[in-house]
């Protein structure tokens, strides 16, 4: 009796992640869905017969780095599957302009990856693109990190409900949709078994988490759940500043694992530029709100994003977001020259601002904060601090790692030395350091012992 033949091998699949850490987790759920599906997952483009390129399209540049990514992989021969914003911003045009694209995923489709996957080897070429987005993945979805062990994203909601003339985030990702405070905490002691040091919590609007769900934003009752967690490190990421409320940053104080460090998007100071993005509310809720936040959090940490170049921006209305910067004395401040974008408000605005008056905007805005940072950093040499390490420099031993005041990827680092006892620590630790230099940027600093910390300034 003849055997029957064995079945075909699954193909081997390789992933370019691009864009925001959002679109990190899609990835990452993605990955565990074809891995449990059991298909081989490379991170070697080279060995795989498909790559997945989870794309971004937030800005100008942003498209063009994903549409550099595509025509490389085509030149090569590749089978590309479009996933992500760009595939759900231009889908038809893609398929049409890349005959390499085997499919195309949408910001809420990703679940199916294993279907469109099967699909693909088949023969067929896939569209699945769902017109709105309304999927949101939960404890139950797999996964596979793509970050150290020590650090972990957790989306808490997806979409957003505010319509900022500039943002094109809606069009891609739908309105918000929050998950339940009860998915979140399993998920976060999941990823605390897994040995996650740093959870940072990640949404469009985070402080407007649960608005949807529970009728009111739910924030500091997810933080005050999340305090029973054993993770040492909570990381809010994207405070819009209408939703910190008493009670929220009352969470901030009194959860001892909730970091006191607030990323406000707050994209710029003067009312009429504010208005003309459709943020009208916010010009009399900065200083005030800024206030009450270091009132209440005196260690606060406070990033913000800033737009330079809007339409019909004025010279005098970026003076005044340049006096507002050297006022309030931002820990870390990005700036970002507007870019105009097809389904919003702001594209059709009249008056542009031209591209080298942005970037000139942009760069005397930066030169004023590098100032500030520098005298910020520079105010936290001599406090032992806790530092997350996270990687030893193989040439020199360097150990580089991050103190509450940094976030990875967008803020500065802490480079540790061993101590003067020798003691040193290892990538995914947590230890204390003595902070002994600063730059605009950085920290740097010694390992010390738990006996160096009695009665030392120690915040966290």
């Amino acid at each position: 009796m003849a055997s029957e033949p064995s079945p075909k091998p699954k193909a081997t699949v390789a992933f370019s992640h691009l864009g925001c850490e959002k679109n990190r987790v899609d990835t990452e759920h993605m990955l565990g869905l074809l891995a449990e599906a059991g298909y081989g997952v490379s991170a070697d483009e080279a060995e795989a017969n498909v790559v997945v390129v989870n794309t971004c399209s937030f800005i100008q540049e942003a498209r063009q780095e994903s549409v550099r990514t595509l025509v490389d992989l085509a030149e090569q021969g590749k089978q590309i599957v479009i996933a992500g914003c760009l595939a759900q911003h231009f889908q038809e045009e893609l398929l049409e302009a890349l005959p390499e694209a085997r499919a195309i995923v949408g910001t809420g489709d990703y679940q199916h990856i294993v279907e469109v996957l099967e699909r693909v080897e088949a023969g067929e070429r896939v569209n699945r693109v769902s017109a709105v987005p309304t999927f949101v993945a939960d404890e139950h979805l797999p996964r596979y990190r793509t970050t150290s062990e020590a650090v972990a994203y957790l989306k808490v909601a997806e979409g957003c409900d505010y319509r900022c003339a500039f943002c094109i985030i809606p069009k891609l990702r739908g309105d918000q949709r929050s998950r339940p405070i009860e998915s979140i905490v399993t998920e976060a002691q999941q990823l605390a078994a897994q040995g996650v040091q740093e959870l940072i919590l990640i949404s469009q609007i985070t402080t407007n988490y649960g608005l949807d769900l529970y009728g009111k934003p739910q924030l500091a009752e997810l933080l005050r759940a999340l305090g029973e967690v054993e993770i040492p490190w909570i990381r809010v990421h994207y405070a819009y500043p209408t939703g910190l409320s008493p009670e929220v940053l009352a969470a901030y104080r009194e959860v001892p694992n909730v970091l006191p460090y607030l990323d406000l998007p707050l994209q710029h100071s003067h009312p009429e530029v504010l208005k003309a993005m459709n943020r009208p509310w916010q010009a009399g809720v900065n200083g005030e709100l800024l206030q009450r936040i270091r009132q209440q959090l005196p260690d606060a940490v406070l990033r913000t994003t800033f737009i330079v170049g809007f339409p019909g921006e004025t010279e005098e209305q970026f003076e005044h977001l340049l006096q507002f910067v050297e006022e309030q004395r931002f820990d870390h401040v990005g700036v970002f020259c507007f870019s105009p974008e097809d389904g919003t408000a702001a594209a059709s605005l009249p008056n542009p601002v031209a591209a080298a008056v942005a970037e000139q905007r942009r760069d005397r805005l930066m030169a004023a904060q590098q100032a500030i940072s520098a005298e910020g950093n520079a105010a936290w040499v001599g406090r032992i601090v806790d530092v997350l390490i996270e990687q030893e420099n193989p040439s020199s031993g360097a150990l580089i790692g991050r103190c509450l005041r940094f976030a990875p990827d967008v803020d500065g680092e802490v480079l540790v030395r061993p101590g003067p006892d020798g003691r040193t620590a290892a990538p995914g630790t947590m230890v204390p350091v003595r902070l002994t230099g600063a730059s605009a940027y950085d920290l740097e600093g010694e390992v010390v012992g738990i006996e160096a910390m009695v009665g030392a300034s120690r915040p966290l």
